[in-house]
């Protein structure tokens, strides 16, 4: 199939694809927007939790072995 042919199948894909594609209502952006926002924080809480816990570990290693 020469190029000229395989853009116009491609471009023809594309638009019965784009056919299939329903925009999302308000409510279901604000609901996925929330859950978002709420998982991005306690992902942020639970790093912070997990690096002040190996960085108090390794800071009481470094007082550990200076002293010693």
């Amino acid at each position: 199939m020469a190029w000229p042919e395989r853009v116009k199948t491609f471009y023809n894909d594309v638009r019965t694809e784009m056919r299939k594609v329903t925009t999302p209502s308000f409510k279901d952006v604000q609901a996925t927007t929330a859950v978002v926002i709420i998982t991005v924080f306690l992902f942020g809480l639970y790093f912070w939790a997990v690096d002040n816990t190996i960085g108090s570990g390794i800071n009481y290693l470094f007082k550990y072995l200076v002293h010693h």
